[in-house]
This record gives C-alpha cells, structure tokens and sequence, in this order.
C-alpha cells in the first residue's frame, strides 16, 4: 500500500485536515500525541508514573511506567516502529484501552520486572487547560493542547516480588492527554539556543481531587516572573466548572534544596472571595530519572530504538550519581491538600531550575536557605 494511502481511521468523519490520517496537519519532526497517567495509595508510600506517546513525523511509538517505593524506583520502556496510525494504544508489553471515553481507561504493563493491570475510573469530567506555547529564538518549541483529569485506580500492581490490590477507595491519581509540538527524539543543533539560552525554567502542574469538587492549577514563568501560562479551574461532580482568577504561589523548599516541602495557592472564586490551598509535598519521581522526560540520560520519549526494543532499570535514589541528577528536571510528588476545610490529594509537578527572581533564585546554583 502507497505510504500516502487510506488508513482505518479514514473510515470515521472525524477529520480536520485535507489529510488522511496516514499523516499529521505538519511536518514538524517534533509533533507528539501522548498520555500520561500515574497513581498512588493514599498514605503516599507507593507511586508510580506511566504513559504512552506516538510520535508520526518520527515514526516512532513507546511507553514507560515507573514505580517509586521507599528509595527504590523501578522502570520499564518499549518503542517500536509507529507503522500505523489508529485507536490500538499498544507498543510491547504496553497497552491502554479506551473502556468509555473520557472517563474509563484500562492501562497494562506486563513485564516481569514491574507491571500492572489497572483501570481507571475519572471522577469528574476532564480540564480543557489553555494552549500551551513556548518560544525560544522565535521558535515554538512548546504548541500542544491538553486535558486533565483526576480519578481513581483499581487492579494489581507488581514490583520486585512484591504485589499489591490497589483499591479505588484508597488509589487515587492524575492524567492527561496532550498533542502538538514538543521537543521529542534525538536531540537536535542546539543553534542560537545555546548562545542565548533562556536563563531559566519554572513550571507548576498542580490537579487536586477532593471529595466534591476537583482544582487544577498550571502556571509557568520566566526567569523575572513574567508568567506565560495561567490558569486555574474548579469542576464540580455536576459539570459545573469555575475559573478561580491569578493564582499567586507561595512554595516552601526544603533548606540547601529546590525541593518542595508545602505551598500555599491564592486563588479567587467569581463572586471575588478569597480560596486558598495548603499543599504538603509527600513521595517524588523525577520524571528525568527513567521516565524519559527532558534530560534523562538513560531513554528519552520518540528516540529510535529498533524494532521491537524494551529495557529495565532500577534506581537507588540515595546514590550520589542518581541524586546528583534529581533537582535538574522536573519532579512530580504526591500531594496533601486542603481547600476550604476539604481534604484532597494529587499531584504537585514543579520543576525550578536557573534564575527565578520571585523565588530569589538568582542562578543555577542558588538553593533555598
């Protein structure tokens, strides 16, 4: 069949370009069209990261989990050729399925090392977040679209001869889906990126569950505090969803550190009243460290791997070597929240690197005192 041919996809009126789905609206090398999931018991001791991205103009499909207990991180990869775009979200020993949209996913990993078969429960309907654009030297190197969602878990999880019930009772967690333009694959020429970098990067993802209601927060500065991105939103079981104004940010970090030990969120309902979320900061995964995520040295999302490829690590969090990379990404944790005498948890992904005046981070090096 002709590259440029019809694929399964073409049979459904969902188009919006001239295009057959056997392509994607750009040639960007870097367009991507990826989820991410994770997941954690509510006393916050086991938590894992995963997700699934197809990467077209690449030709590439893969997957990673990876699973944090104690000081021990455990993760698997797969990649293999991308030889058909469709609904089948599957690449190795990896695979999501679609149960209802928007609302149940069955997410499985079958490795010996570490896997699950878990499903996924939304318990509110998913954030449509505003679009997210960076720019370097004139250049979009951020453009995507995304949604989020917090919900539950429910199946078994296993790890290193352990295995665990993960219960909806007691799993909760976060997720997203994303498309657009991002920074995938083998790296490219750095170009006038390297002789005018931009000085910094400071990132906070921030979706929240409670009992009645769910609260998501996304915010991303310049090195002076200009912020780029903004928003932050309630949505109530009924599908009631309010916007809750300019979040200002406090975070408290761990002495000699960028780790954050809590944060406090101000934020505004529509009738102008004050809300505020007090946040303390439990278990980490640095999504650098064997997720594949930005700076990861061991697998990086869209690389080209070969045919058929997986890999497995483990990771010592106490070893210099692994800990010495820990604050140069960003780093998810599992949140304790409070918001207006409601108690919730999820996800607080903050990253901090370089110059960022508000914190009073005044380079690379500067740490909390």
């Amino acid at each position: 069949m002709p590259t440029t041919g019809p694929v399964p996809l073409d049979e459904y009126p969902i188009h919006q370009t001239p295009l057959s789905f056997a392509r994607v609206g750009t040639s960007d090398r870097n367009f991507y069209d990826r989820c991410y999931l994770n997941g954690h018991d509510r006393d916050g001791g086991t938590f894992f990261v995963t997700g699934l991205g197809v990467y077209p103009n690449l030709g590439v499909i893969d997957a990673y989990a990876t699973l944090r207990h104690g000081d021990r991180q455990w993760s698997v990869q797969f990649s293999d050729a991308l030889t058909e775009r469709g609904i089948q979200q599957q690449v190795g020993g990896y695979r999501i399925e679609v149960i209802e949209p928007l609302r149940r996913l069955r997410v499985v990993c079958e490795h010996d090392d570490f896997g699950f078969d878990l499903t996924w429960t939304g318990a509110f309907a998913p954030v449509a977040e505003p679009p997210h654009l960076l720019m370097t030297g004139g250049r979009p190197v951020i453009d995507a679209s995304r949604f989020a969602q917090v919900g539950s878990w429910q199946g078994t999880v296993h790890w290193d001869g352990h295995e665990i019930e993960a219960d909806s009772s007691r799993w909760t967690g976060a997720r997203d889906r994303s498309w657009g333009i991002r920074l995938v694959g083998e790296p490219e020429p750095a170009g006038r990126a390297a002789s005018e970098p931009a000085g910094g990067f400071w990132w906070l993802y921030m979706p929240l569950r409670f009992d009645d209601f769910a609260v998501v927060v996304i915010a991303q500065e310049e090195p002076n505090g200009w912020r780029t991105l903004n928003d932050a939103v309630r949505v109530w079981a009924d599908g009631r969803t309010e916007q809750l104004g300019w979040p200002r940010i406090h975070i408290d970090y761990r002495s000699g550190t960028r780790i954050p030990v809590s944060a406090r969120i101000a934020l505004t309902t529509p009738d102008g009243k004050p809300l505020t979320i007090e946040v303390d900061t439990g278990t980490f995964i640095p999504l650098h460290v064997g997720a594949g995520y930005g700076g990861d040295p061991d697998w990086s999302h869209g690389q080209w791997k070969g045919r058929g490829w997986s890999a497995s690590r483990t990771y010592d969090l106490t070893d210099p070597a692994i800990a010495g990379r820990v604050p140069y990404g960003v780093i998810d944790h599992v949140a304790h929240a409070w918001c207006d005498g409601a108690e919730g948890w999820g996800l607080f992904e903050h990253a901090s690197l370089g110059r960022h005046d508000p914190s009073g981070f005044a380079d690379w090096g500067a740490v909390a005192p």
